[in-house]
């Protein structure tokens, strides 16, 4: 009942916020003479700050037109073309591709590493982490998780679980890995644990696992230094949950009657969680706007038109991710099973992972995930080289700073990138290793078949084959970064 009383003062609202509009628009024109009265400016402002605080907000754009990419000869400007690469019901696999006409830049990018960005899904949109995909796309060949809002998904799609979530995680690797023979993960707060059951589920079942996993400010283990967030959902009861946070869709919408957890009670616990530094960032703005202050206005609206969109999400992964990671710590403890597509339910087993690199990222000032939460990965992965395993704490990041502004992209994302290059090296290395040696026995195998005429007379020696895949035939002493270009 509480989404439709909602929904009816959303639209009731409406009219008045577009009137707000209209007039802030009104009072600001130059060509009006009321626009010359001394209190213009402070109408157009109040009116302006009632339609953002009115308005609804709908998803965002990536909109990421151009980056730069580094080359031989210095730094080279490359389009970007977003288009999605898998459609499921609650979830889009989207790919930044990247287009150049310079051959030098088509060098430079053709054998950089694939990445895919598990975005969270705990209220905002993927482009939350716009700035992430802009740095990484740099050095990297970027996909990204684009969770769908709830609402928009017809009951007839079926129910959505944490158990889907990990295998939509594994369905988009394995794609990957199928485009470019590999990949690297990277996971973003929420997703960090589902990420990681995916990895281990594929470890155990002797899959070719992602080359190296990027963690960032997660609840692997929310039992350290809890926060506020991981108290209440560690305090309140999985019914008090179910009852209290819990709505159908209303039927203006395509997901009418789907069970969820509605956006706008997410945002207001967002906002409940720093009411004054909202209040005095909306004051802010108002004193802005009277003062013309065109820079520190587009940055007050370019960060709330992504804070205040918020998306749904679907009841049964809500609560079970309540249960399986903030309740039951089932991935720490060793007893949580994911139900693949098949039905088979598989224990998640971390220990399993072996062979790949991992990097934790922990933010000193972050109040979601607490200080260790994400370090804890490294307990849990006993299978993985000590050497090729590493910790980041970032000084004065809180939560978002990780993965978006300065220190993203000062800090964190020259360190990702550095990270994933020197173990995509050493993937590479071991790869052309392997296919030396087939080569070198499929060479044997050829030589050693005698050849024997009809006549009985004695075979003639053959001289020995030089039998090599492309691959191998490419890795002569041509220098590394030449053979990067050729393999890709």
């Amino acid at each position: 009942m509480l989404y439709q009383i909602y929904e009816t003062q959303r639209s009731f609202m409406e009219p008045f916020a577009e009137f707000a509009q209209a007039a802030a628009k009104l009072y600001a024109n130059p060509m009006n003479p009321l626009a010359q009265s001394p209190m213009a400016q402070r109408v157009a402002a109040g009116f302006d700050l009632a339609y953002r605080l009115g308005k609804d907000y709908e998803k965002p754009r990536f909109d990421i037109k151009t980056v730069d990419v580094p080359t031989a000869n210095g730094v080279s400007e490359v389009a970007i073309h977003e288009r999605v690469v898998i459609d499921r019901p609650f979830c889009e696999l989207r790919r930044f591709k990247r287009f150049s006409d310079d051959v030098d830049t088509l060098a430079a990018i053709k054998g950089q590493p694939a990445m895919l960005i598990v975005a969270p899904l705990s209220g905002h949109y993927a482009t939350l982490l716009r700035d992430t995909v802009r740095g990484l796309l740099a050095q990297h060949k970027v996909y990204i998780t684009d969770w769908k809002n709830a609402r928009t998904v017809p009951l007839s799609e079926g129910e959505f679980h944490l158990d889907d979530y990990v295998n939509y995680v594994q369905e988009f690797i394995r794609h990957i890995q199928a485009e470019h023979e590999h990949v690297h993960v990277m996971s973003v707060c929420q997703p960090t644990v589902p990420v990681l059951a995916a990895v281990s589920l594929m470890a155990s079942r002797g899959e070719t696992l992602p080359i190296t996993m990027t963690m960032m400010g997660g609840p692997i283990d929310a039992r350290r230094s809890p926060t506020a967030v991981n108290n209440l959902a560690m305090n309140k009861s999985y019914s008090w949950f179910e009852n209290n946070v819990i709505y159908s869709v209303p039927h203006n919408f395509p997901g009418a009657g789907r069970k969820v957890y509605p956006g706008f009670l997410q945002h207001t616990g967002f906002v409940a969680m720093n009411p004054d530094r909202h209040a005095k960032s909306h004051y802010d703005y108002f004193l802005d706007l009277i003062k013309g202050d065109d820079t520190h206005v587009e940055a007050h609206r370019k960060f709330y038109d992504e804070y205040n969109a918020v998306l749904d999400m679907d009841a049964d992964y809500y609560l079970e991710t309540i249960d399986v990671v903030f309740q039951r710590f089932a991935l720490v403890q060793g007893t949580w099973e994911v139900k693949s597509p098949s039905g088979k339910k598989e224990l998640v087993k971390p220990a399993d992972i072996s062979g790949i690199g991992l990097l934790t990222v922990e933010g000193e000032l972050d109040d979601i995930s607490g200080a260790g939460q994400t370090k804890a990965a490294h307990d849990l992965c006993t299978g993985l080289d000590r050497k090729r395993a590493h910790h980041l704490d970032v000084d004065g990041a809180g939560h978002y700073g990780i993965f978006s502004g300065r220190r993203w992209r000062e800090i964190v994302c020259p360190a990702v990138a550095a990270f994933v290059a020197k173990e995509h090296a050493v993937a590479k290395e071991k790869y052309y290793a392997v296919q030396m040696k087939s080569a070198s026995v499929a060479t044997e195998d050829v030589a050693d078949d005698a050849v024997k005429p009809a006549d009985g007379k004695p075979a003639v020696t053959k001289k020995k084959a030089s039998v090599k895949p492309a691959s191998a035939a490419k890795t002569s002493s041509a220098p590394a970064s030449t053979r990067a270009k050729k393999k890709a």
